[in-house]
């Protein structure tokens, strides 16, 4: 099928179509968060319970998202990006409808799990979409619109968590994230698929092999570090803000802490981060020096968290976590370049993969980590101690990662011959708006 020429209108309804998925992705991922202690409050478990099988379900909501970057990446890649912005919403879509008639931990586990495998797929189809639809010029802030206006799901969420405030009106919240979704898939149908994805089909080249990103040395240390740059973000949110209510009782502060309400202020945060981000990298003409500035602001406010907050407020720990959503809201640029850093047939697998193998890492290392380091010292040290590693990790890594503002995304990757791009046809380029 001839691919039609990109128009202002046809990148105008990629970039909203992909920050309404994100919106409803962002919704369901929070939600859980949001209404962590009335969800299980209510399915009669302790408030012991509460913290230790809420941080099991967490956890099995990341590997979801693991397993899921993986499949969703390659198919992205193999059978094309449209094909994961409608299978995934699918599947998550049903399956949050489903988490609302769960009766048991087990039940809950079970469905986040497949909820996560769906939720994988949401961004790294959609900023690859976008990224391929837009020109160099105006890809990073194209990019930052999409998660910054998606990120304000979790506002919805809290928003929901808030008028549904009844014994089981979390089931209701689940309900609403299903029926969002499902609605979304209308809105798809006028979205074309990117041409680059078309030209790379022609091409006798793998596609969506995830094993090219361990056979070059190269491509390896771009993979990896692209991945540890996103650490800061899920230790903010996945221990930080999402356990704020337990930092708050052993900081002293006297007043209850309502996490669901701390979470909605970090993704304030990170919405206007997110945008603010993608102007920052095109003033400053570098992802890395925007980077390096957001990072900074997030080291600043977790010096406010670990030192200000002892013996203070719970509106003070609120605009802690606005502050510390602010500081990681480089999520954008952060999948933005997994995107730039990769040819056309593996750059759907990277931008899939790397940010849920992030997501992933909250239940394989950051939890962990905060685990052991507080079992050993006791809950308050061992979180800053964490994040002292967290934020030296993802500095490390974005000093050794390459600079990609303004670069050509129009070509390939080889298996066969080690760290050699081929340009796809020039005509390519008028797909591009």
């Amino acid at each position: 099928m001839p691919q039609p020429k990109a128009s202002g209108s046809i990148f105008s309804i990629a970039v909203i179509v992909a920050a309404l998925g994100y919106f409803v992705d962002i919704y369901d991922l929070l939600l859980f968060g949001i209404i962590r202690i009335p969800s299980l409050g209510d399915l009669g478990l302790t408030q012991e319970q509460i913290m230790i099988d809420g941080e099991g379900i967490l956890t099995w909501q990341m590997w979801g998202l693991l397993i899921g970057g993986i499949l969703w990446g390659v198919m992205g890649d193999k059978k094309g990006r449209l094909s994961v912005l409608f299978g995934s919403i699918v599947l998550y879509s049903l399956a949050n409808i489903a988490n609302g008639f769960v009766q048991t931990v087990d039940q809950y586990k079970a469905i986040r799990f497949i909820a996560g495998v769906g939720l994988a797929g949401e961004l790294g189809a959609g900023i690859t979409l976008v990224s391929e639809l837009t020109s160099k010029e105006k890809r990073g802030i194209a990019t930052s619109l999409v998660a910054g206006i998606g990120l304000t799901g979790a506002i919805l969420a809290f928003i929901m968590k808030e008028i549904f405030d009844y014994p089981d009106g979390w089931r209701i919240c689940y309900f609403i994230g299903g029926g969002l979704g499902l609605l979304l898939l209308v809105l798809r149908i006028s979205v074309f698929e990117s041409g680059m994805f078309h030209e790379t089909k022609k091409l006798n080249v793998s596609r969506g092999n995830l094993l090219m990103f361990f056979t070059n040395a190269d491509r390896f240390k771009r993979y990896v570090t692209g991945i540890l740059i996103g650490l800061p973000t899920w230790f903010v949110i996945g221990v930080l803000v999402t356990f704020s209510s337990e930092f708050g009782k052993v900081m002293g502060i006297t007043e209850a802490i309502d996490p669901g309400k701390a979470i909605m202020f970090a993704y304030v945060g990170i919405s206007i981060g997110d945008i603010a981000i993608g102007f920052v990298s095109q003033w400053f003409k570098s992802r890395k020096k925007a980077l390096y500035l957001f990072y900074g602001i997030t080291i600043f406010f977790m010096l406010l968290y670990f030192i200000m907050l002892r013996d203070g407020t719970a509106s003070a720990m609120y605009w802690v976590c606005a502050g510390l959503g602010f500081g990681t809201g480089f999520w954008a640029i952060f999948v933005t370049m997994a995107a730039e850093q990769f040819g056309t047939n593996i750059r759907s697998t990277a931008a899939t993969t790397i940010p849920n193998m992030v997501r992933g890492m909250l239940a394989v290392f950051i939890l962990p980590l905060f685990q052991g380091l507080r079992n050993v010292t006791d809950y308050f040290t061992g979180g800053w101690m964490a994040a002292i590693i967290i934020m030296s990790i993802g500095t490390a890594a974005i000093i050794l990662t390459r600079e990609t503002f303004g670069k050509d995304l129009n070509y390939v990757e080889t298996d066969t011959i080690a760290n050699e791009n081929y340009p796809l046809p020039e005509k390519e380029a008028d797909n591009k708006a």
